[in-house]
């Protein structure tokens, strides 16, 4: 960190590397607190809630996340990425757009728990899978309603992830966080049921669309529709479209399985095991995606030569991270559960020691960043469609066989199969360095001997 200090003062403010460590500083920073109030929440609502509410849940904000997904044309995208991105016609008209995906999400949500109470009336789903949960219907057509109210937030979002100001966006998280979790709290008071979860996301996403439009600074919406700025978006926006549908599959395909194949109170401990894991790949897929990206567009547009130099100095800190930690809770993993979770929350602890290993794919992750800036996000698609296959053929067999274990192993080996094409395609592109590559490894047995010598700490605590 004081390294990072030393060079953010050495640098032109207006240069990108001083735009990028500044924004870095903020995202790492207002992601870290985010996850915190997110994690402590967790622990929160789990001390006030029943597991099986977890698992309603996972599979109510799964379905929106598809929805959502399948409805994805790259929008954000488009203005970091087009040369109009700065453009109040272009951008009035993204808004409009944003409005009416918003509209279609929630009209399409309403739809889906009205398919889903039918398929359950007339017995198509398993009384012990969670489709089959009495709440899950309300539950999807009430937080749905958040995509309407989140079509109007403003496109001063893009512009500052645009340009690399992220300060405010940061401050705008972590309010509206705090504000859905106001909400929890506010509706525990009177409810302990799964609409205290609902009621943060509403609280959230409210607080966070008001506050982009008078918190930022950047174009004024209103409602324009521009044909050519509507050609620009889908044109580039249609790879973006088929990306995200398979990226939701493969992302979210685990709990829509799961939700399948085990009981409410399973999904549940996975979800959380799940949460735990992904919040350090969230903090750093939201480095990747709100920093690399925009730096990347930036570099290809001005010198492309640059890239692989400007690359491997994002993998370098991601890597490091990455390989690190999951050497940690692979070790770590099963005594950090006892520590902070009530004995009903056992199975999460082997859960997430396997799930950790996951973080050792992340890396190879921001090569995708690249391609969208390189104006191929086909090249994307093909990644995410090797690992969606091996999701949902291998995974269903594996728990037909060796049960829950059994399907984790096999969500956990289906991010690992993207590897090999994300290397090939980088070799393809000149951005592969396998001398810097082999050397960030070595942070995974590094991570593993700080996980050893934890619980040897916390094994000496306790005896005494």
């Amino acid at each position: 960190m004081k390294q990072l200090l030393l060079g953010l003062l050495r640098t032109n403010p207006g240069s990108l590397k001083h735009r990028v460590l500044r924004a870095g500083l903020w995202s790492t920073a207002g992601f870290g607190l985010s996850t915190l109030t997110r994690f402590g929440t967790n622990i929160l609502m789990t001390r006030l809630l029943m597991p099986d509410m977890f698992g309603v849940m996972a599979i109510a904000v799964t379905i929106m996340i598809g929805l959502s997904m399948f409805s994805d044309v790259g929008l954000r995208q488009s203005v970091i990425q087009s040369l109009r991105g700065s453009d109040p016609s272009f951008l009035n008209t993204a808004w409009t757009i944003q409005i009416l995906r918003g509209v279609l999400i929630w009209l399409a949500a309403v739809c889906v728990s009205i398919v889903i109470s039918l398929a359950v009336h007339v017995g198509a789903v398993s009384t012990d899978s969670v489709y089959a949960a009495p709440s899950l219907p309300y539950v999807i057509s009430a937080l749905s309603f958040t995509t309407v109210i989140a079509g109007f937030e403003s496109t001063k979002v893009y512009e500052a992830s645009r340009s690399l100001v992220l300060g405010r966006i940061t401050k705008l998280d972590i309010v509206s966080q705090i504000a859905g979790l106001g909400s929890m709290l506010g509706w525990v008071l009177v409810d302990r049921s799964i609409w205290v979860l609902v009621a943060g996301g509403v609280g959230q996403g409210l607080t966070r669309t008001i506050l982009s439009h008078f918190w930022l600074p950047g174009t004024q919406n209103k409602w324009e529709w521009n044909n050519s700025a509507v050609h620009e978006v889908i044109h580039f926006g249609k790879w973006i479209f088929v990306a995200s549908i398979l990226g939701f599959l493969v992302n979210s395909g685990d709990r829509l399985l799961l939700g399948v194949l085990v009981n409410s109170s399973v999904l549940g401990f996975y979800s959380i095991a799940s949460l735990i894991a992904s919040s350090l790949e969230g903090i750093l897929s939201k480095i990747m995606g709100d920093i690399s990206f925009p730096a990347f567009s930036e570099v290809v547009r001005e010198r492309r030569s640059d890239l692989q130099r400007t690359y491997y100095q994002f993998l370098g800190p991601i890597g490091a991270v990455a390989y690190f930690s999951a050497g940690f809770f692979m070790i770590f993993g099963e005594r950090l559960i006892n520590l902070l979770y009530d004995q009903r929350y056992a199975q999460v602890g082997w859960m997430l020691e396997l799930l950790s290993t996951i973080l050792l794919t992340i890396p190879f992750r921001l090569a995708t960043q690249s391609f969208l800036a390189l104006g191929m996000p086909k090249l994307q698609s093909y990644i995410v469609l090797v690992r969606l296959v091996f999701l949902f053929v291998v995974t269903p067999v594996a728990f037909h066989f060796f049960g829950i274990v059994g399907a984790l192993i096999g969500i956990v080996l289906s991010h690992f199969t993207a590897v090999p094409a994300i290397v090939f395609y980088n070799i393809k592109l000149g951005l592969f360095n396998a001398r810097k590559e082999s050397y960030l490894l070595l942070f995974v047995p590094a991570g593993m001997a700080a996980g050893i010598a934890m619980k040897l700490i916390m094994e000496g605590l306790m005896a005494h």
